[in-house]
C-alpha cells in the first residue's frame, strides 16, 4: 500500500518532524502493515502516532488504544520484575539461583548465578527433549523441565539467547521470591499503579481489539533453522512459534514471559523509560538510581551462540536488556540499551539523553533484532537530537 494511502494518525512534536516522516515511509517504503510508535524525552511524550490496519484483511483500523504482541520486547519489563526485588534487598543477583529454586541445583546446576539467567548465560537457552505448543503453555510442565536439565555450556561463559526459556527462568525465581508469576507481578507493582496499557498474555475481554499477528514472505526460512547449530534450533524452535501461534486463545491465556506481553507502544515506551529514571509511584521512583544503572552492567561482549550467526557480530548484553554498543543498535550512544522482538517491535532507554522509546507492528519482518522499520525510527529521533 503506497505511504500516501495510509493515514497516519496522533502528535508529533514539530521538531520531530523527521519521526514522523520515518514512520509514514515504513508504510510506503518497508511494508508496514499496522504499528505504532512513542517517544518521551525527559518524561515528555514529543512522539505519539499510530496507523495502518490491525488485521491482514484490512477490516480494523489501528486504533490509538489497539495492543498487540511484542514478542521479545516482553524481556525488558520481566527483567524490571527482578530488579525490582534487587532493589528491595529481596532478589541477589549474585546468589545461585538454587538458593531461592531448590529443584533447579539438578545436573551440575548448583552454581548457575541468577545475574545468568538475566543475561542469557545459564546454557538453558532451549529444552533439549521435543517440547509441543501446548507443554509450553503449562508453566509447571516447562519450569519442571527447565530445573532438571543440563546446560548447553558452561554456565556464565558465553551468552546464548534464551529466546522462550528466559521468561520461564527469570520469571519462576520473581514468583519463588514474590509469590507472584512475572505478569501479576508487573500488574501489581508497576502497570497498575502507573496506569500502564500493557499485559503478560491478554485478558479475553481484550481480544476483540488486539491487533493480529502476519508474517512478510521469507523464502528460505525453514532451510535456514534446518542448518542452525543444535543450540540454536533449540532456542528458536522447540516449539516452533509464529503469528498463528500468537493470534491463538491459548497463547493469549498463558504467561509466556519472554514472549508473550501485549501492549500499545504508548506502554512500551513508558515501561522502558522506569530504565531511563522515569516512574515514580507515590512519590518513589520504581527503580533507584544504582539498580537503573545495573540494568545495563554489561557481561562480556561475545559472539552469541544461538544468535551469532543471523547477526554476524559480537554483541553484549547487560543484565536483562542489549546493550546498543559500537553498532548503534539504539542509538548512537553505546550505553543505551533496550531490547527488541522477533518481527520487528522495539523498546529503548538512554539515561544520558532521558529517552525512551516503544515502537510496535503487526507485520513480522524475518529479523530478530535491528529491523529496518525500527532502525529508521531510531535514526530519525536521533537525527534531531
Amino acid at each position: 500500500m503506497p505511504g500516501h494511502e495510509t493515514r497516519v494518525h496522533g502528535h508529533c512534536d514539530a521538531r520531530f518532524a523527521a519521526v514522523r516522516t520515518a514512520f509514514e515511509e515504513n508504510f510506503g517504503d518497508r511494508g508496514e502493515l499496522g504499528a505504532a510508535v512513542t517517544v518521551l524525552v525527559d518524561g515528555v511524550t514529543v512522539v505519539d502516532l499510530w496507523g495502518g490496519w490491525a488485521d491482514p484483511g484490512r477490516t480494523r483500523p489501528w486504533e490509538r488504544d489497539t495492543p498487540v504482541n511484542v514478542w521479545s520486547t516482553t524481556k525488558g519489563p520481566v527483567a524490571l520484575c527482578a530488579h525490582i526485588l534487587a532493589d528491595r534487598g529481596l532478589l541477589d543477583l549474585d546468589a545461585p539461583v538454587a538458593a531461592y529454586w531448590p529443584e533447579f541445583a539438578a545436573a551440575g546446576k548448583e552454581r548457575v548465578l541468577v545475574r545468568h539467567l538475566l543475561s542469557h548465560r545459564a546454557g538453558l537457552a532451549g529444552l533439549r527433549e521435543p517440547h509441543s505448543f501446548a507443554q509450553l503453555c503449562d508453566w509447571e510442565l516447562t519450569t519442571q523441565r527447565l530445573a532438571a536439565m543440563e546446560p548447553w555450556w558452561e554456565p556464565g561463559t558465553v551468552s546464548g539467547y534464551h529466546a522462550l526459556t528466559y521468561g520461564f527462568l527469570v520469571g519462576e525465581v520473581v514468583r519463588r521470591v514474590s509469590g507472584l508469576l512475572p505478569g501479576a507481578f508487573l500488574e501489581r507493582e508497576v502497570t497498575g499503579p502507573l496506569g500502564i496499557d500493557f499485559t503478560v498474555g491478554l485478558p479475553e475481554k481484550r481480544w476483540g481489539r488486539a491487533a493480529e499477528l502476519t508474517h512478510a514472505p521469507a523464502p528460505g526460512r525453514a532451510e535456514a533453522f534446518a542448518q542452525l547449530p543444535p543450540v540454536a534450533r533449540a532456542a528458536l524452535a522447540n516449539p516452533g512459534v509464529g503469528a498463528a501461534q500468537a493470534n491463538s486463545p491459548e497463547w493469549r491465556s498463558a504467561d509466556i514471559s519472554a514472549a508473550n506481553g501485549h501492549g500499545t507502544a504508548r506502554a512500551v515506551a513508558a515501561l522502558y523509560g522506569i530504565f531511563a529514571g522515569r516512574g515514580t509511584v507515590d512519590g518513589h521512583h520504581i527503580l533507584s538510581r544504582a539498580a537503573a544503572e545495573r540494568v545495563r552492567e554489561g557481561q562480556g561482549s561475545c559472539r552469541d551462540l544461538v544468535l551469532g550467526t543471523g547477526l554476524d557480530r559480537e554483541m553484549e548484553i547487560g543484565l536483562g536488556l542489549w546493550l546498543s554498543g559500537p553498532h548503534g543498535s539504539y542509538g548512537p550512544n553505546p550505553r543505551a540499551f533496550g531490547h527488541d522482538g522477533a518481527g520487528g517491535s522495539c523498546g529503548l532507554a538512554d539515561p544520558e539523553a532521558g529517552v525512551s522509546l516503544g515502537y510496535v507492528m503487526n507485520r513480522m519482518g524475518p529479523r530478530i533484532a535491528d529491523d529496518p522499520r525500527k532502525m529508521a525510527l531510531v535514526e530519525a529521533v536521533y537525527g534531531v537530537l
